[in-house]
């Protein structure tokens, strides 16, 4: 916190908005190492109390008490914002064979990684130095599902990532802010990275409005449930209300960005080190979700249907065994399964990898609900041998199948497509240059 301007009141100290300024609570003994990482980033920083047990708050000026007050009545008493709201309608649970089947799966495939929610946004992060300093291990533009970035002196190396589905909050607040969540979660596994904390950032139309106002408390809701279940506390966040034009608000965006930890920089993940011959294993359960997907938006031009229903416990279950696996050396090629489903996926890391791969579906659902759903609580690795993770995964209970192998130069599914890698790329990376031109 910044010294005490000379000739300021109390008062004016107590209740000054200034900027740019936060509050640290040290371990006490600590205050020196805290002290040296504020100096040697350029920061002022002063001790100005410590906490007690009392229950109150107690506040002096030039050794005068000039506040002493229970806490009470400003936190646990305070009055609560609970404005009317009402619960959001309920969308239908959309059955495979609700949805149809692509006409044409490449033009499908082809479509979805050109739409902008999928496509390359290589245009937007070549343009800054995202390698600052030379501790950006791996980002997005590289192929991986979190940010690492070294940690200076050290084996430890901080993953981080942000995430959120609109289009599911929109659906179903509740399960949509239990995805949220659970994305980032799954994004810091993915690299290898215990998750540690989040921040929220929570954006909305007008609260005054009662189905704005049901989408914030249940989004909250599945938020916090997803938060207690996964030992992901939330430590900041903010709020951003009245998102609205002409009336119309905003797609409900509870965003979460998410940190967690390596401890050794050297065992952690990517989805762009694929390599020929290389076997594709998926884990989790495939059920076909394509309520509310990327499918349906982008090829049927449909946003109906309820989103995947996020299983809290799987998630941790197959998420702990995918993060003990890269600990353990076993596999080091992984991306998680969200927006677009498997074909998505896939499709991601021969991009980023420059490989193809040739898939064989297991036929338990229709072929585009395999392809194309977004089934919660799934990761695609790669290994030079698929055995000893099918073995594992046997006996930690995790579902667990060969899907297919990599290689070659194109995306193909037996008897459905086969689609040259040189036309998928035109497509990812083509969208973002052309609409910014």
């Amino acid at each position: 916190m910044p010294q005490r301007e000379e000739g300021m009141s109390a008062y004016e100290m107590m209740l000054s908005e200034s900027q740019e300024r936060m509050l640290a609570i040290l371990k006490p003994g600590r205050e020196a190492d805290g002290q040296r990482i504020f100096e040697k980033w350029g920061l002022d920083a002063a001790t100005i109390g410590q906490t007690t047990d009392t229950g109150r708050i107690v506040l002096k000026h030039q050794g005068q008490v000039v506040c002493d007050l229970p806490l009470a009545p400003l936190s646990d008493d305070a009055p609560l914002y609970d404005r009317p709201w009402v619960a959001p309608e309920a969308q239908p649970h959309l059955a495979p064979a609700d949805v149809p089947a692509p006409a044409d799966y490449a033009a499908a495939v082809r479509q979805l990684m050109g739409s902008p929610d999928m496509a390359s946004k290589r245009w937007i992060w070549e343009q800054y130095d995202r390698h600052v300093m030379a501790d950006t291990m791996e980002d997005s533009a590289t192929g991986a599902d979190a940010g690492i970035v070294r940690v200076h002196g050290t084996k430890k190396a901080l993953a981080v990532t942000s995430d959120c589905t609109p289009r599911y909050v929109q659906n179903d607040p509740f399960e949509g802010g239990k995805q949220a969540v659970a994305e980032a979660w799954r994004n810091l596994t993915a690299v290898g990275a215990t998750p540690i904390a989040i921040t929220d950032n929570l954006n909305f139309g007008n609260p005054e409005r009662p189905e704005i106002m049901g989408q914030i408390v249940r989004a909250i809701e599945g938020m916090a449930l997803a938060c207690r279940e996964l030992d992901f506390p939330v430590v900041s966040g903010n709020v951003s209300l009245y998102n609205e034009t002409n009336g119309q608000a905003i797609p409900p965006t509870p965003t979460v960005g998410a940190v967690g930890l390596i401890a050794d920089y050297d065992r952690h993940a990517d989805f762009s080190s694929l390599k020929p011959g290389d076997a594709l294993v998926l884990l989790g359960e495939t059920r076909g979700a394509l309520g509310a997907s990327m499918y349906l938006r982008e090829v049927l031009g449909r946003e109906d249907g309820a989103p995947p229903p996020v299983d809290l416990a799987q998630e941790r279950k197959v998420g702990d065994f995918v993060r003990d696996l890269i600990k353990g050396e076993q596999i080091s090629v992984v991306h998680d399964l969200s927006d677009g489903g498997l074909v998505a996926a896939v499709a991601e890391m021969a991009l980023a990898s420059g490989v193809g791969a040739s898939l064989t579906l297991e036929g338990a659902v229709p072929a585009h609900a395999e392809l194309f759903g977004e089934d919660q609580a799934r990761y695609l690795v790669a290994s030079a041998e698929a055995e000893p993770i099918l073995a594992a995964a046997r006996a930690a209970g995790v579902p667990a199948r060969l899907i297919g192998q990599a290689g070659g130069e194109a995306l193909a599914v037996t008897d459905l497509f086969d689609l040259p890698l040189s036309q998928l790329r035109d497509a990812y990376e083509g969208w973002m240059p052309a609409y910014m031109s």
